[in-house]
């Protein structure tokens, strides 16, 4: 089946990889990029029929052992921004090149540099589709933690990275008490794992994709792997039973598709230590193909 949808075809894909752990507690989802890639990314791709395929391999992430962790409210967060900047200007170089990207993490702090990217090359904010566990829309001030991966939608929205009129959150089971206040003020949509089950994953999708793209713009889908139940998923940070299934997973990619709108997909928080023989790097490869136009017919 070739890379089409109802509206755009893909004629090139660039992969990035950024091996973030800067952000999270936990260890080893600095490993993800390359557990995807081994899930064979690259040959799945080809077998979409895509013209032109290019990996340009990691960016460079300092090791957290090399520096301090700076302010107690956001770790490392001087040195996060650093790569998202960098991963910025890639973005904003592969969609100037006519390029599809498909940024690989490391940990959800990543989002921070692939949205400024986006909004740099096109001149405004993506459409953003959120599908997480966690609505990531602490602040330093609301955070317990300090670790900036709950803390990306937060920078994005105070940045001008994203627009809350055109971001949908999808997927919601674990909200911090505090970060639910600011989840309501950004008048961000969300869709818990309860609307979800109330709802079906065809009525949530059919209104992200107008929410998202309600205007026509592109869409980004920003994607992390603890959104998929454990079962099917376990090689994530925090998993916690009761998230979407493979189908539902699946499903949401494969209307992005149909909707035509899809530019660019974001795959974070995959940790191959806490992983079952690559399964959530398996699975994330078959997301990222659904996404691109492969169906079951």
């Amino acid at each position: 089946m070739s890379a089409t949808s109802a509206h755009r075809t893909i004629d090139r894909v660039d992969i990035i990889g950024v091996p973030m752990d800067l952000g999270a507690s936990r260890r080893g989802v600095d490993m993800g990029p390359s557990a995807v890639r081994y899930a064979k990314l690259n040959e799945r791709l080809r077998n979409l029929r895509i013209p032109e395929i290019y990996d340009h391999g990691n960016l460079q992430v300092p090791l957290r052992e090399e520096f301090e962790h700076g302010d107690q409210h956001a770790k490392y967060y001087d040195i996060i921004d650093q790569v998202c900047g960098r991963l910025a200007a890639e973005v904003e170089h592969i969609l100037n090149s006519s390029g599809f990207p498909i940024v690989l993490g490391g940990d959800h702090s990543i989002a921070m540099g692939t949205l400024a990217g986006l909004t740099k090359a096109r001149g405004k904010p993506p459409g953003l589709v959120w599908v997480d566990a966690h609505s990531d829309i602490n602040s330093p001030a609301t955070s317990s933690s300090g670790n900036v991966h709950g803390m990306p939608l937060w920078f994005a929205l105070q940045k001008g990275y994203a627009e809350s009129k055109h971001t949908v959150q999808i997927g919601l089971r674990d909200v911090d008490p505090s970060e639910k206040e600011n989840l309501r003020a950004s008048g961000v949509a969300a869709f818990t794992m309860s609307d979800v089950d109330r709802l079906g994953m065809t009525r949530v999708m059919e209104q992200a994709i107008g929410i998202a793209g309600g205007d026509g713009r592109p869409i980004h889908m920003s994607f992390d792997m603890d959104a998929i139940d454990p079962s099917e998923a376990p090689g994530t940070g925090t998993p916690v039973k009761g998230r979407l299934s493979f189908r539902e997973g699946h499903l949401a990619m494969e209307m992005l598709a149909e909707s035509g709108q899809l530019g660019s997909i974001e795959m974070v928080e995959i940790n191959p230590i806490l992983d079952t023989r690559n399964q959530t790097a398996i699975l994330a490869v078959g997301l990222i193909c659904s996404g691109l136009g492969k169906s079951i017919l």
